[in-house]
This record gives C-alpha cells, structure tokens and sequence, in this order.
C-alpha cells in the first residue's frame, strides 16, 4: 500500500521551476487522466483535468496548485569554470551558501553542482565578519576547471538549477522534511481531490489542475482562469509557518482560513461559507493573515472578478533546501477541500456571488 508519506516522497523530489515545469505536468497528467473525462492545458503549460456535469446550469469551480519550485537559472559562465544566477522565485540569500543543487542542461543532463561560501579563514583581517550576499553574486560551482569545459558538458545561459534533497521523516514519524512542499502539496492535494471523489456525483463541473509559474508572478493563474472561466477560484498553496517566530501559522494546527493577503481580501460570503463548512466537517483549521501572495491574487480579479481562496496548510522554512510540515496538516486540508467542492452547488455559488 502507498502511504501518505511515499506519495509526498514522490512529489517533493520532482524538479520543476518556473517555465520548466515539464516533469512535475508529465507526473500530474499520468495521475489525472484516469480520474476525469479530459485533460486540458492552457498556452503557458498549465494542466486541468475537468469532470463535466450534464446539468448545463451547473457552476464551474476551478482548483488550482501550481507545479513550479523555487530555483535559479544559469546567467553566465565566468573563465574560472564557475557560474553566476539569477533567483526565480524569492529567495532568502542566507540559506543559498554551501548547498547541493541540480543543473539541468539543455539536452537534459543532470549535473551535480554546489553553491560557494567564504571560508572564516578568508575573514580574517576584515573584521571576522560575513556581509550578506547578492543572490547574483554568489559562487555556483560544479568543479570545471575552466568556461571551455563547462561548455563541452552542455552548460550554457538559461539552464536551470534546481535544489537537491532527499525527502525524510522526522524521529516522531508526524512530519515530513522535504523541500518544494511549495507547492507539491497542492499537486497532491488536486490528485487527492480527484481519487476520492472519482466515483461521487458532484452539483458542478470540476476544474481540477495546476498552473505554472507561480513564483514568478502569479503568471499562470493570469491564462488558465482566463481560458476555463470558473465561478469559484479555489487556489491549493503552501504558506511560511510563523510557529518558530512568535507568529501566525503552526504547523500541527491545521488547515489555514487565510482571510487575508497583501494582492487577495477574503469576500465575506466567501468567508461565511469557509467556516460553516469547515465546522460542520469538524475540520481543524487556525486563522492567517499573510504577507505573500497566492494564484488567488490573481484569478480573482480575471473575467469580471471571481470569488476566490486559498485551501493552504503552513511549513516551516519553505524556499529553501529543507521545509518541515505536518502530515495531519494535508490531510485536514484534504477533508476541508473535498467537503467544499462537495457543497458548491449553484445555489451556493450563487449565495456566494450575491452582493
């Protein structure tokens, strides 16, 4: 039997970051055919599967994860053989340094390099002390002894650099240690959603996939509500747990209610229908205000506005190399965006949209 954690294995070690996201679609895609009555892409790469409803009047609700990962693209190769980037997606350059990571090249080899740091030993006569680094300045190196080298392996500008890390349990065997939990919990979260309601009737055509892109800019979200048209936008996204920090979000508490975002203000209705569901499910949930953005930003105000949320969980110490998260988490998110997309009828939808 596949546990939750192999199935979280699987996901986490794909490598996929914005605008080559191609493993982690060919995955989703494998996953999702069986489960609907088509698969779908938009012209970016994002990929749905859509279970159709021959109630015509049926609402269309959309859920959407997002395959990219956070990584780095090669920007130049330097005499010395070694490389400089440039980040996609956000990163914090503290925990850049002496780190192992993947170069894919064009023809697509898999080429172990690392990340440089400065020795102490080189601090010495400048006070001890570390100034911190430009992501665009620090040393990427996979052991060529000079530019001609690096070219003959196949490296060139544009190529990609994704982190390298082996998924774990911890000791209590309750959390996972993994990175790109931002956001392949949403890619299993969509494939979850799909499994255990393949044989359930449901009150409205289900648009259920992901989208590129998104730590880039919301890019993804942008095309695909624009090319599927839901009523109801449902993002499946991970956020930072403050836990550790004195703040909002506590990995172990549940599933999030993010009510607010700097690009995305929960409706009140929306709302309404949040927390009666989540309490009439006996769903364990913890409230979140956050201070980064989700494809809700986005989709919410495509085609004349659309109500839209966040189905989230939070983990600790995302874009980077190690994230730590909840299992309980996921599936307490997982029961909560079953028992939503099982109440979307129209009347809801409608109850939702009447201002």
């Amino acid at each position: 039997m596949t546990t939750l954690f192999d199935k979280i294995k699987i996901v986490t070690e794909l490598d996929g970051i914005a605008g080559y996201e191609h493993s982690v679609r060919d995955h989703l895609r494998r996953e999702i055919t069986p489960l609907v009555d088509r698969v779908e892409t938009d012209g970016l790469g994002g990929i749905f599967g859509i279970r159709d409803n021959a109630d015509a009047n049926a609402p269309r609700i959309m859920v959407a994860a997002h395959m990219d990962e956070v990584g780095f693209m090669v920007s130049e190769i330097k005499p010395d053989g070694t490389f400089r980037v440039v980040g996609i997606g956000g990163w914090n350059p503290l925990v850049v340094s002496s780190q192992r990571f993947t170069l894919y090249t064009r023809a697509g080899q898999a080429i172990p390099v690392i990340s440089g740091s400065v020795p102490p030993h080189f601090l010495r006569g400048s006070n001890g002390g570390a100034s911190l680094p430009k992501v665009e300045d620090i040393v990427f190196d996979g052991g060529f002894a000079d530019k001609a080298e690096a070219e003959n392996f196949g490296i060139a500008p544009g190529d990609i650099i994704v982190p390298k890390s082996e998924t774990i349990l911890t000791a209590n065997q309750k959390n996972v240690i993994s990175k790109a939990w931002d956001n392949r919990y949403g890619v299993l979260m969509v494939k979850e959603l799909l499994e255990d309601t393949k044989d359930t009737p449901l009150p409205n055509t289900l648009i259920a996939g992901a989208n590129v892109q998104e730590e880039v800019g919301l890019r993804g979200a942008h095309v695909s509500t624009t090319k599927f048209d839901p009523e109801i936008f449902l993002a499946v996204d991970c956020s930072p747990a403050g836990d550790v920090y004195g703040n909002q979000g506590k990995v172990g508490d549940g599933t999030l209610i993010r009510f607010y975002d700097p690009g995305h203000i929960m409706l009140k209705d929306m709302r309404d229908f949040l927390l009666t569901t989540a309490e009439e499910a006996g769903i364990k949930y913890q409230y979140y205000a956050a201070k980064g953005g989700t494809d809700a930003g986005a989709a919410h105000l495509k085609n004349g506005g659309i109500p839209s949320t966040t189905i989230g969980v939070c983990a600790r110490y995302i874009h980077s190399h190690q994230t730590l998260y909840a299992m309980d988490d996921f599936l307490q998110a997982q029961a909560f965006l079953q028992a939503i997309v099982k109440k979307l009828d129209r009347s809801t939808v409608d109850l939702i949209k009447g201002y």
